[in-house]
């Protein structure tokens, strides 16, 4: 799928487990419209790749006053982060505890 090298490490989307996806709309004629998906690395590193329409967080300028949908857009995260992406994008619970067991507390 995508490969990308941030701060001198390696992403790649075929390697690395896929942890959770959301979009937030089917349709991708809405220019808020956009999908994001986790991964982790071998090596235990989170990082999120996302795509989305010109009026999504996903969109770039391309002058002045214009807009455009992007797409591959690779974000390391924390573990930390990680797991509040999991917990605000409805990836099911019992794959939230078998990642990140040890940061989780009984209520």
């Amino acid at each position: 799928m995508a490969t990308k090298i941030i701060n001198g490490k390696k992403y790649d989307t075929d390697t690395a487990e896929l942890i959770g996806e959301y979009a937030n709309s089917a349709n991708r004629r809405d220019f808020h419209q956009f999908e994001e998906a986790l991964y982790r690395t071998k090596n235990g590193a989170y990082f999120l790749v996302g795509s989305g329409g010109p009026m999504s967080h996903y969109a770039r300028s391309t002058g002045q006053n214009t807009w455009t949908g992007s797409s591959d857009n690779f974000m390391p995260l924390t573990r930390t982060e990680a797991l509040e992406w999991c917990e605000n994008h409805d990836v099911a619970a019992d794959v939230i505890a078998a990642k990140f067991a040890d940061m989780l507390k009984d209520a």
